[in-house]
């Protein structure tokens, strides 16, 4: 841990220079949510060299169950964050302290729930999900395994936003990567050394998700800003209720992915089967994309989540001067990492796909096709997000709804609905940038009025300050 991160304290989100704050969260943050990121598409460069598409195919089909754990955990976790970093601005820490104890218990619920409906409904929910008859057995396979370990990761998705929150963005960075790791040294042990195959890849993941779950835990008994006694497990609804509010967002955003995998992953089928393509090609590559796709988006949400805190504790504090400057360097940053996305995905789409072997000439020409079409503006999805995230940190989460749905559900579905109608699979391609485009306008209204109206709210203090020192 470096000098600065050892003296950091709740005074210094307003004393610090925004510069060296946002370092000090969203470069562990980055790391954070990329390693988790990885924890899917490690799995999908392994099974696609040691099993084939066909094991691609059956590791998208199981991703959407993965997603909705996540939804649920930051439904809990990103709200209970937002929420300890406004009450921490407020000086109210004992409100802090019963949040965190309120979202544990519920997290262990939900958990709970999630495997028992999957074990429960398993085929039903894997050709929801839109699996194939040709990669049902590989699906049924990962599926189980992965459930199994379904209470680790969301424990630990929920409890890593958390600890971000109290002020220890590296320590959340530790627990993710240990696991990131192990999964890397796992998954090709487990694959090809023992010969399993997919089930080495699932029991290489849930290995993983089990040390960053512990590491995340003990944590517990070292936070800075909240402590945990009986009484903070005190059933408390009315803050829960808050958590829920600000973290709606969050989860609204995952919820939103799963309906779009599922929705796509049928159209890739349908529309694939009547291409030079087939079903299962389509269906493969979408996951490919989409896993890819999720290592920007984690960049961009680290760089967004790391700045949270700080913009929480300031609104919290009524210091909305650092407010603006900070969502204006992460809008900065966010709008680099987009455009580097973008070149990397129109000019060399290629190198990206060879990561996950060569499975022919239609799968690289589709590959490509989809890289360059699908993620054609992922440089406004990139702004759009990071948008989301700061309403989130100001409290408002119904504008922060608003913006989350209209990308990923509200435009997005009717045009991978709509467009293949006209245009074949590729059509269901082009849903993409439409709907980064539809959201693009929609976010610059949002945003430009919230901005305003704290420009405003900034000039008043200012005013106020100067009044009281004359």
């Amino acid at each position: 841990m470096t000098k600065a991160a050892s003296k950091f304290n709740t005074n210094s989100f307003t004393e610090w220079k925004i510069s060296k704050l946002l370092l000090h969260f969203s470069i562990p943050c980055v790391l954070s949510l990329l390693v988790g990121a990885l924890y899917n598409i490690v799995d999908q460069i392994f099974v696609g060299q040691g099993v084939g598409y066909l094991g691609n195919a059956a590791t998208n089909v199981v991703y959407p169950m993965t997603v909705i754990g996540l939804g649920f955990a930051y439904l809990l976790g990103d709200g209970c964050a937002a929420y300890l970093s406004i009450s921490l601005g407020k000086g109210e820490k004992e409100k802090g302290s019963k949040a965190v104890a309120n979202v544990l218990i519920i997290l262990l619920i939900i958990s709970a729930l999630i495997m028992t409906i999957g074990f429960c409904f398993q085929d039903q929910l894997l050709y929801f999900f839109g699996a194939t008859d040709t990669c049902l057995d590989y699906a049924r396979t990962y599926f189980r395994i992965i459930l199994s370990g379904m209470f680790f990761y969301i424990l630990s998705s929920g409890l890593n936003s958390i600890i971000r929150a109290d002020g220890s963005p590296s320590y959340a960075m530790i627990s993710m990567v240990s696991g990131a790791v192990l999964n890397l040294i796992m998954d090709p042990i487990a694959i090809f050394g023992l010969n399993l195959g997919i089930a080495g890849a699932a029991y290489a993941t849930i290995l993983s998700q089990l040390v960053t779950f512990l590491i995340s835990l003990i944590y517990l008994w070292h936070s800075k800003t909240f402590k945990l006694s009986l009484s903070s497990f005190k059933f408390n609804p009315s803050i829960l209720k808050d958590v829920v509010v600000l973290g709606v967002s969050s989860c609204i955003t995952q919820l939103s992915i799963v309906i779009t995998c599922v929705v796509t992953n049928h159209i890739m089928i349908t529309y694939g089967a009547n291409s030079e393509y087939g079903s299962d090609i389509p269906l493969a590559v979408m996951g490919i994309v989409m896993k890819v796709f999720s290592i920007v988006i984690a960049i961009i949400l680290g760089i967004s989540v790391g700045g949270q805190p700080i913009i929480g504790f300031n609104y919290g504090a009524k210091r909305y001067d650092r407010v603006l400057k900070t969502f204006k360097i992460i809008i900065i940053s966010v709008g680099i990492v987009g455009l580097i996305a973008t070149i990397v995905f129109e000019a060399l789409p290629q190198y990206v796909i060879l990561l996950f072997g060569v499975k022919g000439e239609e799968y690289t020409k589709f590959s490509i096709l989809c890289f360059r079409i699908y993620l054609g503006g992922i440089f406004l999805t990139c702004l759009q997000k990071s948008s989301c995230i700061f309403l989130q940190a100001l409290g408002k989460p119904v504008k922060a709804i608003i913006l989350s749905l209209i990308r990923d559900t509200i435009s997005l579905i009717p045009a991978v609905l709509i467009l293949p109608l006209f245009l074949g699979i590729e059509g269901a391609l082009w849903s993409g940038p439409f709907s980064d485009v539809i959201a693009g306008i929609v976010t610059f209204i949002i945003v430009v009025i919230e901005c305003r109206h704290l420009s405003i709210l900034a000039k008043e203090d200012n005013n106020t300050a100067l009044k009281s020192n004359t």
